[in-house]
């Protein structure tokens, strides 16, 4: 599932070759380095994407001070629901994503300017 709103791009794919292309063919289309991200249910696997793909993860930057440190006493499925929304998305586009990656999907982010 592709979205776009007016804040930022997501796409839902299957695994991580698949993020890694969808992260090439962001900047292929004009995204900046710092505007793309890349999540997983796994805290190891988002990593392993986000360095495969030179792409971000989602940081104290785009949360907020507050948000980084609620998240380390939240579930993981609210903290990945706090990060998407932190990316500019809603709480319900934030809990469609979050079932995604409970299914072992990767979400591919890019905000715009």
């Amino acid at each position: 599932m592709n979205l776009s709103n007016e804040k930022s791009y997501a796409k839902v794919v299957e695994n991580g070759t698949q993020a890694v292309q969808e992260v090439e063919n962001l900047r292929q289309s004009g995204y900046d380095h710092d505007r793309i991200f890349v999540i997983a249910h796994d805290s190891d696997k988002t990593s392993r994407i986000a360095e495969a793909s030179d792409a971000n993860n989602v940081g104290i930057k785009e949360e907020g001070v507050f948000d980084a440190i609620a998240n380390l006493f939240r579930s993981r499925g609210d903290e990945l629901r706090a990060k998407i929304e932190s990316l500019g998305f809603t709480e319900a586009e934030a809990g469609f994503y979050e079932k995604q990656l409970d299914l072992g999907k990767v979400l591919v982010i890019a905000k715009k300017d």
